[in-house]
């Protein structure tokens, strides 16, 4: 079935990447983009605290303990590696937001841990990425049935409703609720470079899809809208390639529609796990990446997660710094 599902995947991908630019008025926005090269995933929420992928909202917030975190190492390592741009996960499949939300009490406040409960971790990212000159961008996930999962969501407790990877108070209207975060997100930090969607086309609001990402863009005209594996531009900004959920679907040799492929440093998953904390690609293919994906027209958005402390160490960060020696080495 696997084999069978790549063979008529393929002729779909290359209609796909053959399709005409679309006369939206935002190929000069697109250009900019791509100008940016090589950028810096931060998966980091609850699920690092919970040792899984998906949260299910009904995490003890507690367990949110970061006591080193510091923001301005995320961005020095960034740096290091040449990177020019950096996305945070702002909210997750647990919906725990990093910001005050006054929508809903789910998001940072909760953290008593961390700040006492009184800190902005989507400001300090903002603040320590662009006084390093480097452009930001937000991860948002819309809903999806995430708790269902055995192995990655691991269910819900009894008696609880399926939050869908939603704040409790998004429940009736999810697509209303998730364009008042978008507007807190889009108001409240200045200039937002990218704006990452993951489950854009999912059942429950994919038919708000196209208001919303008009909503997104009258807020932030300039914002370039990535929805996570879409394969038009009429639906997001850039068509969008998740290298380790399809790593057969890649942007073609010659290809010129402006893209952008996400990855992880990690041979497995995306947050950081205490089960295999040094399980990390070497830094040589992770150049070779760098260099197909800018060839092909695309960004190359390497997702590299930040430990229980709140920092990027170990292996993870002498890759980086590996990166970045062999990038300069060979400039392009």
């Amino acid at each position: 079935m696997k084999r069978l599902f790549i063979v008529l995947f393929a002729p779909l991908t290359a209609v796909l990447l053959a399709q005409a630019p679309v006369n939206d008025g935002r190929d000069a926005f697109r250009q900019e983009f791509l100008k940016l090269k090589f950028g810096l995933f931060l998966h980091f929420n609850v699920a690092t605290f919970a040792d899984r992928e998906w949260a299910t909202g009904y995490e003890d917030p507690g367990i949110f303990r970061p006591v080193k975190l510091d923001c301005r190492q995320w961005a020095g390592a960034a740096q290091a590696a040449g990177m020019k741009y950096a996305v945070l996960t702002v909210k997750h499949t647990g919906g725990w937001c990093l910001w005050d939300s006054k929508y809903t009490t789910h998001d940072i406040t909760a953290f008593k841990n961390f700040r006492g409960g009184k800190g902005d971790l989507v400001r300090e990212f903002v603040e320590a990425f662009r006084a390093r000159g480097i452009k930001v961008g937000f991860y948002y996930c819309f809903p999806g049935d995430f708790a269902l999962h055995e192995t990655l969501g691991r269910g819900i407790p009894a008696g609880k409703p399926d939050l869908h990877g939603l704040p409790p108070e998004a429940a009736g209207d999810y697509s209303g609720f998730m364009k008042k975060q978008l507007a807190e997100l889009l108001t409240n930090y200045g200039p937002v470079d990218v704006l990452w969607i993951d489950q854009y086309s999912n059942k429950y609001t994919v038919a708000n899809w196209k208001e919303i990402l008009a909503f997104v863009r009258s807020l932030q005209p300039r914002t370039i809208v990535v929805a996570n594996n879409a394969g038009s531009l009429e639906v997001s900004d850039v068509l969008s390639f998740e290298f380790p959920w399809k790593p057969d679907r890649l942007p073609p040799k010659g290809n010129r529609v402006p893209s952008e492929i996400a990855d992880t440093i990690d041979r497995k998953g995306w947050f950081w796990h205490p089960a295999a904390p040094e399980d990390v690609k070497p830094a040589g293919s992770i150049v070779k990446m760098v260099r197909l994906a800018n060839e092909r027209s695309s960004n190359y958005l390497l997702n590299v997660p930040p430990d229980r402390d709140g920092l990027i160490s170990g292996t993870r960060l002498e890759r980086m710094r590996e990166i970045g020696r062999l990038l300069a080495a060979t400039p392009r």
